[in-house]
């Protein structure tokens, strides 16, 4: 998971109270869209999160475009997000 930081140049890792699991995660929105997205842009995202990474790039765009700072944008993000997921209705 280190290597992660390496290879991105950006995010941490944050361990889990219990157990052995590590996070790795990346809150800076110009590492997120400069970084991280084009990473999994480039190497498809394949089975059941194929669909969440296409409403996660759809958001993204969203905030790219400073769409979140509306209402109309805000709303469109929490629909997109209620659908993800384990809500996803496919």
């Amino acid at each position: 998971m280190r290597s992660l930081i390496s290879y991105f140049g950006c995010g941490f890792l944050v361990k889990e109270s219990r157990g052995p699991a590590v996070e790795f995660n990346v809150y800076k929105f110009s590492d997120i869209y400069g970084k991280i997205f084009p990473f999994f842009r480039d190497h498809q995202v394949r089975g059941v999160k194929a669909k969440d990474f296409q409403d996660w790039c759809e958001v993204l765009e969203i905030i790219q475009a400073k769409g979140h700072m509306t209402q109309e944008g805000l709303d469109k993000i929490l629909k997109i997000k209620a659908g993800m997921n384990k809500a996803r209705s496919e």
